[in-house]
């Protein structure tokens, strides 16, 4: 139509337009036809039965039902009556429902928080299956986020939530960052608890945590992760970062954790880029840290049974045999424990979590019980720890040797021999590879062998001693050792 205005042919224009001429010809005639909107319905609704008396109730009943439940419903008390084909429909009628007589949906509100006002905290679990030296690390990430800036740092946590692992987490993070918030925002820490006793404990340390640095805690509800939004939302792209990294690494396997940790810093350190110019503005609005850290552990006592082992939270635990008996008080982190005897430190013991909730995980040290052991070898060989006594692989494939080729007697007596020569002389590692390698073939050394190349006798200074005569021995007796002072005095005795 703007060609015609040109002075241009029907012909002419009708191609400039990609039409025919006749279609060209009828637009100019009738002009462009406009579209009215259709109010009918151009087939028979084939719920109109069971639409009203049937899934409506259900809908208001619970608006969550979905179009394909609902299906799914009437394929089971009307078989046959509505095929596979009219699902479709359904769920545009129930989509149609809901948004002209569904309930109202949550509205969330964006927030905007002044600087240094929030810092949050939370817990995730990580989506690549990460190993130490070959072993799997059942762990979780705690991170910690600034709502203003979206600094963040991140920790790697040993078991689950708890105290401990939130208050050493926290405190890393606040020391990296230079400063406290005025507020500290977590969930409801539902996880790190069991019973109201140990939920009154949690949150008195909690308070006295935020206390400390100046911080007012606050929690969001239970089973509302949004209103924890500044900091869950970080988890995805943490997350996607770490799995990235691991790619590109080429292995989830790690020597230490400290290694693992490392590679999480490096992931972190590349979000923080994105927020430099905030966190330098925020930074100024920050409280100053106090000069001390909080206590990050929680106190328990365990008494050292008869075993030389106590029992913390799920774990069996071996101590020096010299502490059976005392009733040792215990700071426990999430991936330690130390314990002390009073104010004195004794043992530093790396903690263990049980693979199944309802069994205890085991940390036995052969150091700590060989020498009692070596004193009753015989008990080795039924033992309720036994394999935990083994320093590592190489000896417990040598103890099958050496039970399968020794007598059962003198296989123990062996292998406890082995274990205290092990202690002893430091060289657990070297030992069990060499006795390992001559056991496969066939020539293990004897116990009188090893204990000339390992058990030597040191110097020890010659003492020059005097052997009395024997009658001496019969003045002893008759009482005539006893001679009268010299000058009057009390007697000595003689020579």
């Amino acid at each position: 139509m703007q060609s015609r205005q040109t002075d241009l042919n029907q012909e002419t224009c009708a191609a400039k337009a990609g039409i025919s001429v006749r279609s060209a010809r009828r637009l100019e005639q009738n002009g462009v036809a406009t579209k009215t909107q259709r109010h009918w319905k151009t087939r028979t609704d084939p719920f109109a039965a069971v639409w009203e008396p049937e899934l409506v109730p259900l809908l208001e009943k619970e608006p969550k039902l979905t179009g394909l439940t609902l299906w799914e419903y009437l394929d089971e008390h009307h078989p046959g009556d509505y095929p596979y084909e009219l699902l479709r429909t359904l769920q545009r009628r129930v989509k149609h429902w809901r948004a002209t007589q569904g309930p109202d949906n949550p509205v969330m509100f964006r927030q905007t928080v002044p600087p240094g006002r929030q810092g949050l905290s939370d817990f995730t679990h990580p989506r690549a299956a990460v190993t130490i030296a070959g072993q799997p690390l059942r762990h979780l990430i705690y991170q910690y986020r600034l709502a203003y800036s979206g600094w963040r740092c991140a920790h790697v946590v040993r078991g689950g939530e708890s105290y401990s692992a939130l208050a050493e987490g926290l405190q890393n993070a606040l020391q990296k960052c230079g400063g406290t918030p005025t507020e500290h925002r977590t969930d409801s820490l539902s996880a790190a608890y069991v019973n109201q006793s140990q939920k009154k404990q949690l949150t008195q340390a909690y308070e006295g945590l935020c206390q400390h640095y100046g911080m007012t805690g606050t929690t969001n509800n239970p089973g509302l992760g949004h209103e924890n939004g500044a900091v869950e939302t970080a988890h995805g792209t943490l997350k996607h970062r770490l799995d990235q990294a691991i790619m590109l690494r080429g292995s989830a396997d790690f020597a230490t954790v400290a290694e693992y940790q490392a590679l999480i810093n490096r992931c972190i350190g590349r979000l923080n880029r994105y927020c430099v110019t905030r966190f330098a503005e925020e930074k100024k609005y920050l409280q100053l840290l106090p000069k001390y850290r909080f206590m990050d552990y929680s106190e328990i006592s365990a008494k050292v049974t008869t075993s030389s082992t106590i029992d913390v939270k799920h774990g069996l635990y071996s101590v020096p045999s010299r502490l059976i008996g005392e009733t040792l008080r215990i700071h426990l982190y999430h991936d330690k424990l130390i314990g002390f005897v009073g104010q004195t430190q004794v043992i530093e013991l790396a903690r263990v979590y049980p693979d199944n909730a309802n069994k205890r995980a085991r940390c036995i040290d052969y150091r700590h019980v060989i020498h009692a052991l070596a004193t009753k070898p015989q008990a080795f060989r039924f033992s309720n720890f036994r394999d935990e006594l083994f320093p590592d692989d190489n000896y417990r494939q040598l103890w099958k040797i050496v039970d399968q080729k020794l007598p059962a007697k003198d296989a123990c007596k062996w292998m406890v021999a082995v274990l205290r020569i092990a202690a002893d002389h430091q060289c657990e590692r070297e030992l069990g590879r060499s006795l390992y390698r001559q056991a496969q073939a066939d020539q293990l050394p004897t116990l009188k062998i090893l204990q000339a190349r390992y058990l030597q006798k040191k110097d020890r200074p010659e003492l020059h001693t005097k052997q009395h005569d024997i009658a001496d021995y019969d003045d002893l007796l008759t009482g005539g050792w006893v001679n009268p002072h010299p000058q009057g005095g009390a007697p000595c005795l003689s020579n």
